[in-house]
């Protein structure tokens, strides 16, 4: 088993859990990376592995970090990442929707965490990073599924810094508060301007720097935009 930091990021994706991925990586850390779907992430730079994982199931979380630990050695970088969109009025929500997307981005950033928790416990080390975003604060007409999930989220990253900081174990949560520049977001920045969207690189050297912060001064809360976005 190699003695190279380890990262993992659950929940990955094209956009920006590739670029947390490739940011740890560019600093020397081994990365896993977890989708439930692994095949779509496409080529996989040097120094990442991707491995199946629906988070919002407790045995296939505890089964990934079994899988991380034994293939690269147990995480002290994790992200939780994951997330699933419902959007309506709640006069046409389908109530299966709304948990499902609670059970993924909520309790599955639970069954993460505590995964991490129960790990670097152990090692009297590490940092659980949890992307939010700015239905983490506020909840928008037509959003009410994506905020139960992402303020619920908000309230376990707290609960956990408070719980796991004292022995030492960096939690924060980031809020990316705007739209991420994707390909499916192309037409709303060639409207609105190019730096109307994050950069995902952007918003993963953030990451990076919160999980090299000193712990006399560590943050427990980030929010990011483009400098043009109103808030």
């Amino acid at each position: 088993m190699t003695k190279t930091e380890v990262a993992l990021v659950a929940g990955a994706g094209p956009g920006l859990g590739m670029a947390l991925a490739r940011r740890f990586a560019e600093g020397g850390l081994a990365v896993a990376v977890a989708a439930r779907a692994p095949e779509k992430l496409g080529k996989l730079d040097a120094g990442i592995h991707a491995f199946p994982c629906d988070v919002g199931d407790a045995g296939a979380v505890a089964a990934l970090f079994d899988r991380v630990g034994t293939t690269l050695g147990a995480p002290t970088l994790v992200v939780f990442n994951a997330s699933a969109m419902v959007r309506g009025s709640v006069l046409d929500l389908d109530p299966a929707d709304v948990q499902r997307a609670w059970q993924i981005a909520c309790l599955g950033g639970f069954h993460v965490a505590q995964q991490a928790a129960w790990r670097m416990v152990e090692q009297g080390r590490g940092t659980i990073l949890f992307t939010g975003a700015t239905a983490s604060l506020r909840g928008g007409a037509n959003f009410a599924g994506f905020a139960i999930a992402k303020f619920g989220l908000r309230a376990l990253a707290q609960s956990l810094a408070r719980d796991l900081g004292p022995r030492g174990i960096h939690v924060a949560h980031v809020i990316v508060d705007g739209l991420i520049a994707a390909e499916r977001n192309k037409a709303w920045q060639a409207e609105h301007g190019p730096d109307s969207a994050l950069d995902p690189a952007a918003i993963a050297e953030a990451y990076w720097q919160l999980h090299r912060q000193p712990r006399s001064a560590w943050t427990q809360e980030l929010d990011l935009r483009p400098w043009a976005e109103r808030f």
